[in-house]
């Protein structure tokens, strides 16, 4: 044992001191001059990188206000489409971009998909304006952990950077945020601002969109595959979105390492859950079947890092037509037929009350399911102002809004009436009765907003 260990280190010390005098003498051994590789890669890609400034509005504070946010994205084609993260340009009212060549121009949004965090933005490039360069897709499917990869963006809100590593996993699995695709995993650096920018293989091509980092241990940067994101673009430049289908089918792999559960099957995936008022519970699907076709096509899960697949073809279910599931149920062999819908908006609009000093914002089912279980439709308050009379009163987040002043409240165009109303009205009747619900159990409160903490 310990002579295959001596032995092994010294053939490293040879690779090492090989490397080493080809980078003192490329004539020596250039077939390892690997910083030629990076730099023919580099500068295939480098100009297509933009620096990307976002103003949005955010309610989070219990008031609306205005944020600069910075991010990274990637010139595709000559008519100035960049792609970056739908994080980048939420709730954005403008956006800049900085290219290469030093270059601001504004730009607008094409389309958004929040589920796999990409978006699609355009150049507003003048007639006469010089032509903008671009990077061209590589076939993310055929990487290999091992592969050398850059990571390409504006960390921290500084100039361009260019920072290198491997592929540490080609298919990973993140629970909650892999609902329609794996990720790529590599530990070439992935900081704040470098979120949009591409990653890139040695020949120079598009193979991935970096999207998260962690910064712990040597760090861990993810990344959206090429492959998913080739379909995605099509569909965002089609129309706006990724009009995804529901089906309210929750799923478990027939090997459940998490739940240490087993199924005694090698084909299908389990259907863990349906969800209330879903097409799937209405046409009478239950937990533990098991799905082994949608119309034809199998849906094999074996482990969770299968699911997304499966999710994404049930994602691409044509809408408002019947799919026919094959089933197995114990012994018993079932058709079932379920017609999926729109899966709409992910996330509910937002509104600013002034004076209350808290917002409100629309209950949505796949955004804010505790609040959706207790109410299909409603307002909830998203933030509460500190100081602010909200806060004083005792109302607290996600209270969700019954009744204001006696009158219902189901919308925020309910909300944004009786404020104002209320504001119209402070200098006779400052005091203003709520009545709400707070995990299931009904509250009424008292807001006093005699005072304006904005003068104070």
């Amino acid at each position: 044992m310990r002579h295959t260990v001596l032995i092994s280190i010294t053939v490293i010390c040879i690779c090492f001191s090989q490397f080493a005098s080809a980078q003192s003498d490329p004539n020596l051994l250039p077939q390892l001059d690997f910083r030629r590789i990076v730099q023919d890669a580099k500068a295939k890609v480098f100009p297509a990188v933009v620096f990307i400034k976002s103003l949005r509005e955010s309610h989070e504070a219990g008031e609306k206000i205005s944020q600069e946010i910075s991010g990274s994205g990637v010139l595709i084609s000559p008519e100035g489409e960049v792609l970056t993260n739908w994080h980048v340009v939420e709730k954005t009212t403008s956006l800049r971009c900085l290219l290469y060549d030093g270059r601001a121009v504004e730009a607008e949004v094409i389309g958004t998909d929040k589920s796999t965090d990409l978006a699609l933005i355009k150049l507003k490039l003048k007639p006469g304006d010089e032509s903008v360069p671009f990077a061209e897709f590589g076939d993310s499917t055929i990487l290999k952990e091992g592969d050398f990869v850059m990571a390409m963006g504006a960390p921290w809100g500084l100039n361009r950077s260019v920072s290198i590593g491997i592929i540490s996993c080609t298919k990973r699995y993140l629970p909650k945020i892999s609902e329609y695709s794996l990720w790529l995993q590599t530990d070439a650096a992935i900081n704040p601002g470098n979120s949009g920018g591409p990653l890139v293989n040695t020949q120079g091509q598009i193979i991935g969109i970096n999207t998260r980092g962690m910064n712990f241990g040597d760090g861990m940067g993810f990344a959206i595959p090429g492959e998913i994101v080739e379909f995605l673009v099509g569909e965002l430049r089609k129309s706006g979105e990724v009009a995804w289908s529901w089906t309210g089918i929750q799923l478990q792999p027939l090997r459940d390492f998490e739940r240490d559960t087993y199924f005694d099957a090698t084909n299908g995936v389990i259907v863990a859950e349906t969800d209330p008022q879903s097409p799937a519970r209405r046409a009478g699907l239950k937990p533990r079947d098991r799905i082994v076709s949608v119309n034809g096509q199998p849906t094999n899960a074996l482990t969770a890092e299968d699911l997304p697949s499966v999710r994404r073809m049930l994602g691409l279910l044509t809408k408002h037509e019947p799919a026919r599931f094959d089933i197995r149920r114990g012994d018993e062999k079932l058709i079932v037929e379920i017609t999926p819908r729109e899966k709409g908006k992910i996330e509910g609009k937002e509104l600013d009350c002034p004076r209350w000093d808290f917002t409100v914002k629309e209950i949505n089912q796949f955004d804010n399911e505790a609040l959706y279980f207790y109410r299909k439709e409603g307002v909830f308050v998203y933030g509460l102002k500190y100081p602010g009379n909200a806060s004083s009163s005792g109302i607290r987040d996600n209270d969700i809004l019954l009744k204001i002043d006696g009158q219902d409240v189901t919308t925020l165009d309910d909300v944004k009436r009786i404020h104002k109303a209320a504001i119209d009205n402070v200098q006779n009747q400052h005091r203003i009765m709520f009545m709400m619900l707070r995990g299931g159990l009904m509250r009424q409160i008292v807001l006093d907003f005699s005072r304006d903490y904005e003068k104070d």
